[in-house]
């Protein structure tokens, strides 16, 4: 058990490579808050409301992953500051443009997350492996979905009329 005596915690229960490794993760995953954001506002401005949903909702679930991690960082006693941000770009070419820069988004998590876990491993943290693993399980449902509006989009469909088809994104 943590103890929570005094201003900070008494002890850490994963290392500080551990604790720099998921604090980095926090900025990845409110950067990827950001891009999201960035691309609805851009289906936002071409009146495709549902794509602006869902990459609203993208965006929203990314937040969702940024807390999910500062909450294991304050269950296992790891102090840290939230890391600075840089702006997010609202302006692209294309619908096919802005799920390709989703999919890169979501390669670079990806990557990240098995950095993290092969960390983990290196230092024999199961705890922090195990919940590295939550996000690497989740990643492959994100680089799906990703692909699948590529797939979409490259199909040639109207974008207006392919907004139905958008609920399998959900």
């Amino acid at each position: 058990m943590v103890s929570r005596a005094g201003p900070g915690y008494a002890r850490r229960m994963i290392n500080e490579r551990l604790a720099k490794l998921f604090t980095e993760q926090i900025a990845h995953e409110v950067r990827a808050h950001q891009l999201y954001m960035g691309m609805a506002t851009y289906f936002e401005r071409q009146s495709l409301t549902r794509w602006a949903k869902l990459f609203r909702n993208q965006s929203t679930e990314e937040a969702g992953h940024a807390a999910k991690i500062m909450d294991f960082l304050n269950d296992v006693g790891v102090a840290y500051d939230l890391p600075a941000l840089k702006a997010a770009t609202t302006r692209y070419g294309s619908a096919l443009e802005v799920a390709q820069a989703a999919l890169e988004s979501e390669r670079r998590v990806t990557a990240q997350f098995r950095d993290i876990s092969e960390a983990a491993l290196a230092e024999k943290d199961h705890t922090s492996y195990q919940f590295a693993q939550w996000f690497v399980n989740e990643q492959v449902e994100e680089e799906r979905k990703v692909l699948a509006l590529i797939d979409l989009i490259e199909s040639g469909i109207n974008l207006f009329q392919a907004e139905p088809l958008l609920d399998q994104f959900e």
